[in-house]
């Protein structure tokens, strides 16, 4: 490894300060070293895009306000990299989350004792480069899927004076070359475990990935794998990362176009409770009714206010009006071959007999069959959450 042009100290000053205190907590020595080590503007392009504040996001120029450029570069936010079809689809994420979640793969102590790591996403390298500064990169390997990205990736951490093994690869097959790993790091996030992740890493290594769901894209997995082929685990409430892309989609097998009669009805469960931004409650959901997405219409097109669910695989939709007036009943119309309301009641319902867990209650157990069993710990005990399409997609 090269000799590491260290960050800007003010400007590293300021995001150990920012991250500890995002953290409330002291980092550990290495970590630390880490922050201070990794320049992180290397690692990122001249163009940068940073929230607005308005659903949007605005460009950061560097060759028009380089002053700007770099003051962002060291500030504890996401930072999106790359749009594709208009939408963004790589990013630089939050310092202070790609930290915790390095913590949370037990690298405390940091050095070569932590063994080889493998992580997935490269995306710009600078997680790589955190990884190499503190375990050293002779046990770090990181893989991409996008091949523009893995080849920038790459010569950002030349640039930053790392050289950890950098392939182009689909993160789903992990990367056997490497295997096994004492510890495997996501970047992105995923609904299942891909079975493949549990065969490269060796008993007792950890699993830490970001988590997500149609419903509701939030929450960390960390897992810790046994001797027959499974791993148990705990989700965490932090994190909401990008979703896993795949070099090939997995299609429905729902009927092309609608066919199905609509059903109209009433109902008293607010749609604001199941999707105005409790994160408990729309994990559960998350979990418990597979597929299924919302969006908000505040157009008036329809009703002055309307939450719209649709499934991922089939072309059931459902559709729930507030008129304005009455907030204790709403019209309720639903659509093909699932009732997508009806589902979703139910599903919150549950989470109410269960005295509304937290995410941090839900833990997870993985097979390499593909086979996922979640339960929930509450004060009356463990139950089990029912969603049954866990199998579905995993290659």
């Amino acid at each position: 490894m090269k000799t590491s042009p260290a960050a800007p100290t003010a400007h590293a000053d300021r995001l150990l300060a920012d991250v500890t205190e995002l953290l409330g907590r002291q980092l550990p020595p290495g970590y630390e070293r880490a922050l201070r080590t990794v320049p992180r503007h290397l690692f990122l392009p001249g163009r940068l895009w940073l929230r607005d504040g308005e659903g949007g996001y605005r460009l950061c120029d560097r060759s028009t306000d380089p002053d700007g450029w770099l003051t962002a570069a060291y500030l504890d936010i996401p930072l999106v990299t790359q749009f594709t079809d208009g939408l963004p689809s790589s990013s630089a994420s939050m310092p202070s989350m790609v930290l915790r979640t390095l913590l949370l793969a037990g690298l405390d102590g940091g050095g070569a004792g932590a063994g080889r790591v493998l992580e997935l996403g490269t995306g710009t390298g600078f997680n790589a480069a955190l990884l190499c500064a503190f375990l050293g990169e002779g046990v770090v390997s990181t893989v991409e899927l996008d091949p523009v990205l893995a080849a920038q990736g790459e010569r950002n951490l030349e640039a930053a004076g790392f050289a950890p093994a950098v392939s182009c690869g689909d993160a789903a097959e992990g990367w056997p070359p490497g295997a096994p790993y004492e510890r495997v790091i996501a970047t992105f996030s995923v609904d299942r475990v891909p079975p493949a992740w549990l065969e490269q890493t060796t008993a007792g290594g950890r699993i830490v990935t970001p988590w997500t769901s149609a419903w509701c894209r939030y929450g960390t997995l960390e897992l810790t794998t046994g001797r027959d082929g499974t791993a148990h685990g705990r989700f965490h409430a932090f994190a909401s990362f990008m979703p896993m892309q795949r070099p090939r989609s997995c299609q429905g097998t729902g009927p092309a176009a609608p066919g199905h009669a609509q059903h109209r009805g009433v109902t008293s469960l607010s749609p604001w409770r199941v999707a105005g931004g409790d994160l408990d409650a729309e994990f559960h959901l998350g979990l418990t009714v597979p597929g299924a997405s919302f969006a908000w219409d505040t157009s008036g097109e329809y009703a002055p206010t309307r939450l719209h669910i649709a499934d991922e695989e089939s072309p059931s939709w459902a559709a729930v009006d507030y008129d304005g007036r009455s907030a204790d009943r709403f019209t309720v119309t639903q659509a093909g071959p699932r009732l997508l309301w009806d589902e979703i009641t139910t599903g919150y319902t549950c989470w109410e007999m269960l005295e509304r867990p937290r995410i941090g209650q839900y833990r997870l157990s993985v097979n390499m069959a593909g086979d996922h069993t979640v339960t929930v710990e509450t004060g009356r005990g463990t139950s089990e959450i029912a969603n049954p399409t866990w199998r579905a997609c995993i290659t």
